[in-house]
């Protein structure tokens, strides 16, 4: 069991600290007490993943490389980014393999639909000679 009245603030882990997901099997989705779920991290972030559903093909890439279990999925669908607690790494616009990207990082202040209308076009593959 833990105690929440004990639990550090984000300002009081060592340096270079990490803050796992879950606490045992990660199929119980029993909370690790230092996991960013207890602890934001999200007033660290500069930049912020925003998704478009468009070319989203639900690999799941982006959710198991979230180190924060930022990235929420349902019956292993995307569903949506827990900003609260996503610090804005972009490790989940790194992995995915769309074209273009389904997660891309665009600065903290833009709003997800002003982001959608910037959205890149597919990039043309060049024929190889």
């Amino acid at each position: 069991m833990v105690d929440e009245h004990n639990l550090l603030g984000w300002s009081e882990f060592e340096a270079g600290a990490t803050l796992f997901s879950f606490e045992g099997d990660r199929a119980d989705n029993i909370f690790h007490e230092n996991n960013s779920v207890k602890h934001s991290v999200a007033d660290w972030r500069v930049l912020k993943p925003i998704f478009n559903a468009a070319g989203c093909i639900h690999c799941q890439f982006c959710w198991i490389s979230c180190p924060d279990t930022s990235i929420v999925s349902t019956d292993r669908k995307f569903e949506r980014i827990d900003y609260d607690h996503c610090k804005g790494c972009g490790l989940c616009s790194d992995v995915c393999p769309t074209n273009p990207k389904s997660l891309i990082m665009f600065p903290n202040q833009v709003q997800p639909e002003d982001a959608i209308k910037a959205w890149p076009a597919k990039a043309e593959k060049k024929k190889e000679q």
